[in-house]
């Protein structure tokens, strides 16, 4: 597996974890979504919704929108 980095924790991220129920993780740059997916389903026992990809020219982010009632632990 190996596609997530870690998570990102920022207070936008944080913002958007706590009122719209969304992730951000750092992942490699040959990650795909369906990878994403597999591993985030695997760690953390949730199945997201949607995955979007945001490419940065120093990093690679993943965002994953998980539904109402599904938390993922980040401490």
């Amino acid at each position: 597996m190996n596609t997530i980095i870690k998570p990102r924790i920022t207070e936008k991220s944080g913002l958007q974890s706590e009122m719209q129920n969304i992730y951000t993780f750092e992942v490699t740059k040959n990650s795909t979504k369906g990878s994403i997916e597999k591993e985030i389903k695997a760690l953390y026992k949730v199945t997201p919704t949607k995955v979007r990809i945001i490419n940065l020219p120093s990093v690679k982010k993943a965002l994953i929108y998980l539904k109402k009632g599904d938390k993922i632990n980040l401490t």
